[in-house]
C-alpha cells in the first residue's frame, strides 16, 4: 500500500470531529449549498465554511462558486482512502484472530473446574 500517512492523517483528524462527520454525512446525500449545509447547525456560516475548509483541505469534500452560491460535494477519492487503510486493517486482525483459532484447536482441552461433592 502506497504511504499516504499525511492525508490519511488529515483524513482521520477532519472526521474526529462531529459538525464536520455531519456535513460528510448530508453530502452523501447529494451536493448542498453551504447555507444548505449551515442551516441545522448551532453555527455562524463563517465557522460551517472553516469546517468545510478543513474537509476540502484533506480532500473529502469539493466546491465550486457559481455566482453568489457556494456548492459543496462529497469527493469519493477521500473517503475511498479511508476506507482502504480501514480494510487493511480489518484484514490483518481476522487473520491474526484465524491464526489464534488453529492454535487454540491444536490445543488439548482444558479441564473443567473441580466437582464439588456434596456432603449428606
Amino acid at each position: 500500500m502506497p504511504n499516504h500517512t499525511g492525508t490519511l492523517d488529515q483524513v482521520f483528524q477532519a472526521l474526529a470531529d462531529t459538525t464536520r462527520r455531519s456535513l460528510v454525512e448530508r453530502l452523501i446525500r447529494g451536493p448542498a449549498s453551504v447555507s444548505e449545509l449551515a442551516q441545522p447547525l448551532a453555527m455562524s456560516l463563517p465557522a460551517v465554511m472553516q469546517h468545510l475548509g478543513v474537509l476540502e483541505a484533506c480532500s473529502l469534500v469539493r466546491s465550486e462558486k457559481a455566482g453568489r452560491v457556494r456548492t459543496c460535494r462529497i469527493d469519493p477519492e477521500g473517503l475511498r482512502l479511508a476506507e482502504n487503510w480501514i480494510a487493511a486493517q480489518r484484514t490483518a486482525w481476522e487473520q491474526h484472530l484465524d491464526q489464534l483459532g488453529e492454535v487454540l484447536a491444536e490445543q488439548p482441552a482444558a479441564p473443567g473446574p473441580p466437582q464439588r461433592r456434596s456432603t449428606p
